[in-house]
């Protein structure tokens, strides 16, 4: 039984790792060896690399992913805090009805409403603007991070919040000297998931921009393919550098987002 657990767990992590894997030596592959199965590059290059930084707006797609991906990260955190305080931790008339009313605005497919959002983001003035893309990934991202955060409010005492009121703090101060330092975790966990939400955003992106010096990498990358033809090379190349933000990120709080999910999902 023990064998058999190890057998399917190695079988697990070779089919998720694989295929990262494999486009890791194709990057460092000659273009004639790409497509070759050869589990070992028997040329290492760089060429694919200085091709895409070079030959191809990639720097700029990269930059303006990471200024909406943090944008979305800093934006969302700082609605579904004090959003998630309010639902779960204070009384007043219509509290269950957001609640629900959040629950309910995962029902409606998110690609029904690229026609409505690309008229409202026309009407002021924000098509072909980094900032529609914020704005449009923390409304897809705020609504499920305030829920998620419910298990982590659900586990603090409501004893500590009185008697913080008994000594004369306000709501404001209960917040963040009280709740904020326990719910540490949590704020990891929607960090994590606004940020990566933000960063593998396609449709939206490539209807509401339109030059190339506002597109982001998943339109970037998608253009650098091509349209009869594949670039291998660089597609490859740019896989891997456009991996390398999100596991700098993920191994900075990944601790904490791994307690987070574990935390919020039992308590």
């Amino acid at each position: 039984m023990k064998l058999f657990k190890w057998i399917y767990g190695i079988a697990l992590v070779l089919l998720i790792a694989f295929p990262f894997y494999w486009v890791a030596i194709s990057s460092f592959k000659l273009p004639d060896q790409i497509l070759q199965a050869d589990f070992w590059p028997k040329e290492w290059t760089l060429q694919h690399y200085n091709e895409l930084i070079n030959a191809t707006p990639y720097l700029t797609n990269l930059r303006n992913s990471l200024f909406v991906s943090f944008g979305t990260m800093i934006i969302t955190t700082a609605l579904v805090v004090p959003a998630s305080y309010a639902i779960y931790r204070m009384e007043f008339k219509g509290r269950k009805f957001f609640y629900y009313l959040i629950l309910a605005t995962f029902i409606f497919p998110t690609m029904l409403l690229l026609v409505p959002v690309y008229n409202l983001m026309s009407g002021v003035n924000l098509i072909d603007n980094l900032w529609s893309l914020i704005i449009i990934n923390v409304t897809f991202a705020a609504p499920f991070a305030t829920w998620l955060m419910s298990g982590f409010f659900k586990s603090i005492p409501p004893s500590l919040d009185e008697s913080a009121a008994v000594d004369g703090a306000g709501q404001l101060r209960i917040l963040f000297q009280i709740i904020l330092p326990l719910i540490a975790p949590g704020l990891a966990t929607i960090a994590v998931y606004s940020f990566v939400v933000s960063w593998t955003e396609f449709a939206f992106a490539s209807v509401l921009i339109s030059s190339e010096a506002n597109q982001v990498l998943t339109v970037g990358m998608n253009q650098i393919m091509g349209q009869y033809t594949v670039r291998w090379g660089w597609t490859t190349a740019g896989g891997m550098l456009t991996v390398i933000p999100v596991l700098i990120f993920f191994g900075i709080v990944g601790k904490y987002f791994v307690r987070g999910l574990t935390e919020g999902s039992i308590k």
